[in-house]
């Protein structure tokens, strides 16, 4: 089947590991963005032709550049070129690309460029040693921002709580998993333990994967000097490993660019179709903690546009931060848990680097449908507490018609919310809880409970017996009592 020539198309992937043993060795994120750039350009297989570029697209990282779009198409020679920037979150990532797909599709663009890398390896390694890593100066304001919507993480009445950070959220809903599937604690710690240990295996498969070691399931889901616990249910090794230094690199075209260019056909890879939608806003008002209605139409819209099942996709990468992410990603999607659900080793084995996770997903699965004739696959990318979801599929052939970046977020705005309350005195139960550990000990238990009229409403504990209980008891559904939204007290 011939695509019509504004179709868009991948034609190029780079990924750069900057693995060191002193900082000497260090490179700056625009660094590795440019080294990935350079293998991009490489791995299209037509020479130089990047100094024509029409817009560079840089995903915000952690790093302090103004514009480093502009360095970067200033580096490759271009003489007239937009230079494009994004939001915090690992949303963004999809959200380019569906966004440079349907630019090029209607004929705005037709050669963009876009990368992003993270340094987080050197700069904690940097802060141990109380040293300041050098960061080249890139002045000035990008041309536009893609998904310029400013939205906060967290809930008023998670944060008045000390909820601030995905570690006590995510462990939150891997909790509310079990307690629904009527899993015991040691059951459900086996079962996600394999399930990571199934990730892991995939990394080893995957030459840009950051750890390259083997991990057992029992290694992976065992406290130890070097897998610390984090937050019930999680060790270190279930979470996100956001210690790495990586870059990664994109090129989209259209079908008509990459023939005057001379790009193989043997190169192309075809978005099939984005869609967009965001979950009512925090755990706070969630309706339940182990779905996504978000993801569930997400899913719906998405294969449909794409004309294909879950069962027909070839490669999936679910957005894999912690396992209840992917969890409630599969479940919605109709995914088994058996199936190989990343194509990278996720953001524990493959390397988490923060908002640029995705792009090595991305990237990843280019390098594995170039090698499958008629391949689909899935690409999921998250920003928030599974809240901001922005998903895509890819094929190895041309699509039956044209690209489409949909937005279903009226349908998901109309499902049911939970109303939140900042303080609530009297009985309650336990809808989901974690603990956060101080080293090896359990130090403070954030709970979510229900109120007789079915509200949800938060609470801390730092009883000691209390929150080292929770550890090796079920506490999800149990009896309790709230004095004046601070005092816990449990009552079966």
């Amino acid at each position: 089947m011939n695509a019509p020539t504004n179709t868009p198309i991948l034609v190029g992937v780079g990924q750069v590991l900057n693995r060191i043993q002193d900082l000497s060795e260090a490179l700056e994120p625009l660094e590795m963005m440019w080294q990935a750039i350079q293998l991009a350009e490489a791995d299209a297989e037509c020479g130089s032709f990047l100094n024509n570029v029409q817009s560079v697209r840089v995903v915000r990282g952690m790093w302090s550049y103004q514009n480093p779009a502009k360095l970067i198409g200033e580096r490759l020679g271009a003489t007239s070129f937009e230079t494009v920037g994004t939001l915090i979150g690992g949303n963004q990532n999809q959200a380019v690309i569906n966004a440079t797909a349907c630019e090029i599709r209607d004929g705005t663009v037709d050669l963009v460029l876009i990368t992003g890398a993270e340094n987080g390896n050197s700069a904690t390694k940097a802060r141990k040693q109380g040293t300041q890593l050098t960061q080249t100066e890139a002045p000035g304001s990008y041309d536009r921002i893609i998904g310029a919507e400013q939205q906060p993480e967290h809930h008023e009445y998670e944060v008045a709580k000390g909820i601030q950070r995905a570690i006590q959220v995510y462990p939150m809903y891997d909790n509310r998993i079990r307690f629904s599937r009527g899993e015991t604690i040691d059951e459900h710690l086996h079962r996600v333990s394999r399930l990571w240990s199934r990730f892991n295996e995939i990394g080893l498969r995957n030459p840009n994967a950051w750890v390259q070691s083997r991990m057992t399931a029992e290694e992976i889901r065992t406290p130890s000097e070097s897998n610390r616990p984090i937050s019930f249910p999680y060790t270190k090794f279930m979470n996100a490993n956001m210690s790495v230094n990586m870059g990664a690199a994109l090129i989209m075209t259209s079908v008509r660019r990459a023939q005057q260019l001379g790009i193989p056909e043997s190169k192309w890879v075809y978005p099939l179709a984005g869609v967009k939608g965001y979950d009512h806003f925090s755990a706070s008002v969630r309706d339940e903690f182990d779905t996504s209605p978000g993801i569930r139409t997400v899913a719906a819209c998405l294969l449909e546009h794409s004309e294909t099942s879950a069962d027909e996709l070839d490669y999936v990468d679910l957005y894999s931060c912690f396992p209840s992410a992917v969890q409630v990603a599969a479940k919605e999607y109709g995914l088994s848990e058996e199936r190989d659900l990343t194509v990278t080793g996720g953001l524990t084995f493959g390397g988490g680097p923060l908002n640029n996770y995705v792009m090595h997903s991305i990237a990843r699965t280019v390098e594995l449908l170039r090698d499958h004739p008629n391949g689909k696959a899935l690409v999921t990318a998250n920003g928030g507490n599974i809240y901001k979801h922005v998903h895509g599929t890819y094929g190895k052939e041309p699509p039956n018609r044209p690209f489409v970046s949909d937005n279903v977020q009226a349908q998901i705005d109309a499902l049911p919310s939970r109303a939140c309350l900042s303080s609530y005195d009297g009985s309650a139960n336990v809808e989901s809880y974690t603990v956060m550990y101080e080293g090896f000990q359990p130090a403070i238990g954030h709970v979510a409970c229900r109120t007789g009229g079915d509200e949800r409403t938060w609470v801390n504990t730092t009883d000691p017996e209390l929150v080292q209980a929770m550890t090796v008891e079920e506490f999800c559904g149990r009896s309790v009592h709230i004095s004046r939204g601070e005092q816990l007290s449990v009552l079966n």
